[in-house]
């Protein structure tokens, strides 16, 4: 199949407005938000309207060997988005409702285009929330499933893991099926929803998501507590922890991010010159509750236990203040990228080993000739660093070294972020060579003829171009008129 048989193809499917041939990609569809790597103009980019559409797609893909790479909101950080030249994306904007809110089991169901603004939107006048929130509302819910997101809130709520509890797949060749689904718990065979989360897009495409959901909390309080040593910020975190009052936000920055969140925001806290002059991080600490008063005593308590375990000072910011603080930390990562950062960090440690963590990381920095400055979820562990070195090999060098750290710590290379095509060379490398085989079997059991995001995750190649009369081989998949090219139910009639 030459290229405009498979843009015709292609146009069957989802209708001719909804497909961009090479010439027409828009720019913004040729990358993510990932520092590293050049963008890429796929063959096309697709945008279906419904999972029979998907499985139209992904049947035709599977049968011609064709990549897939999925893309949803292009937020993401690692190059998960980013095209293959010689293949399709299926973006998933036009896939983009929620399809239900059931208050009676706090569960959303949505398709995988709706974005955390518009989710957020629609809960907030139910009292409800979907509380994983990674730092961007623009992302999708579809990409926050495949990497696994995860955010501040993670400390009280954990990550997208915790809250999905079913989804709609589609498998290359076409297959549709569902996993998991309005229920709290199963012991029912493999957790087939669990395993995906987090793949990528590298196992199947995902076009429905069921999510639980949590009341929302009306009143808010934000603490900000400088110290003089990361160390002691590490150690102020297990008391806090351990006293019952359950933080929702537990942030530690560097006075270097610091500075730059509050100039880039406008933002006055109001510390005075001689704290700012002993302070080498601050922790900022959220506090919500159903009740004002309950509120009260919580900040009260936090306050007095971060000075006991040695806040230089502790600040309990007037609400726009807090909010403001907030939004500027959730905006840290174009902050870096206005200066001039050449890397993002996010790589993960037991908590309290941030301290020997970012230690490493500033000896790393001197040996490199770089300039290291971040902030983190000290909450679970999750470093978040600017890299300032523009020599590619340096900075290679530099990161391999520093994820090399993170592991003898008992971390990992990425916390939230995912590892997508620009942290694969460091999991390849520091992973253990047995999980990485395991993970390429489930990959092969998902995925056999391997057009789903080749180069994430997996070092997997590019699928070997089927031949013309390919589309009926055994194990090609299913044919075009199989696949339903002719599609006509619509997915609103699940």
């Amino acid at each position: 199949m030459d290229v405009q048989e498979l843009l015709h193809a292609l146009r069957a499917i989802t209708g001719p407005g909804h497909v961009d041939a090479r010439d027409d990609v828009r720019e913004e569809d040729t990358h993510d938000e990932a520092l590293t790597g050049e963008p890429s103009v796929p063959l096309a980019v697709v945008r279906p309207s419904t999972t029979e559409q998907v499985s139209a797609l992904l049947a035709l893909a599977d049968a011609e060997r064709i990549p897939v790479v999925a893309r949803g909101s292009g937020t993401g950080l690692s190059g998960g988005a980013r095209p293959v030249a010689e293949g399709i994306v299926v973006c998933f904007d036009q896939m983009a409702k929620i399809l239900e809110i059931d208050e009676q089991n706090h569960v959303a169901v949505a398709q995988p285009g709706v974005t955390l603004h518009e989710l957020d939107g629609a809960l907030r006048p139910l009292g409800l929330v979907y509380p994983v929130h990674p730092g961007e509302m623009r992302s999708s819910l579809g990409g926050n499933v495949a990497t696994n997101a995860g955010g501040m809130r993670a400390v009280r709520y954990g990550v997208t893991r915790h809250h999905v509890l079913g989804l709609e797949l589609v498998l290359p060749g076409g297959e549709v099926l569902r996993t998991g689904g309005k229920l709290v718990k199963s012991s029912s065979g493999y957790d087939l929803t669990q395993l995906v989360l987090g793949s990528e897009g590298t196992l199947a495409l995902v076009t429905e998501v069921t999510v639980k959901l949590v009341p929302r909390f009306a009143h808010h309080a934000t603490l900000l507590a400088p110290f003089s040593t990361l160390g002691l910020v590490a150690a102020a975190i297990p008391p806090l922890l351990a006293s019952g009052i359950a933080p929702v936000i537990l942030e530690y920055l560097d006075t270097g991010a610091m500075g730059a969140i509050v100039e880039e925001a406008g933002i006055e806290l109001g510390i005075p010159c001689h704290v700012r002059e002993t302070t080498a991080a601050y922790l900022v600490v959220v506090l919500e509750s159903a009740r004002a008063d309950r509120l009260d005593e919580d900040t009260e308590s936090a306050a007095e236990l971060l000075e006991r375990h040695g806040a230089l000072d502790v600040y309990v910011l007037q609400p726009s203040a807090g909010t403001s603080l907030v939004s500027a930390r959730e905006r840290v990562f174009f902050v870096a990228k206005a200066l001039g950062a050449d890397d993002i960090v996010d790589t993960v440690v037991p908590r309290s080993e941030i301290p020997a963590l970012l230690a490493r990381a500033a000896q790393l920095g001197d040996q490199h000739g770089a300039i290291i400055s971040g902030c983190g979820h000290v909450g679970d562990g999750n470093v978040h660093l600017s890299v300032f070195q523009p020599d590619a090999r340096r900075r290679h060098e530099l990161l391999e070294a520093l994820f090399r750290a993170a592991r003898d710590l008992g971390g990992a290379v990425s916390g939230e972020h995912g590892i997508g095509t620009e942290k694969r060379s460091y999991f390849q490398e520091l992973e253990d060579p047995a999980k990485i085989s395991l993970m390429r079997r489930i990959k092969a059991a998902f995925d056999p003829n391997g057009i789903l995001g080749p180069g994430r995750l997996l070092d997997t190649p590019l699928p070997q171009a089927a031949a013309a009369s390919g589309r009926s081989a055994a194990g090609s998949g299913p044919s075009a008129a199989a696949a339903g090219w002719s599609v006509e139910r619509s997915s609103e009639g699940r």
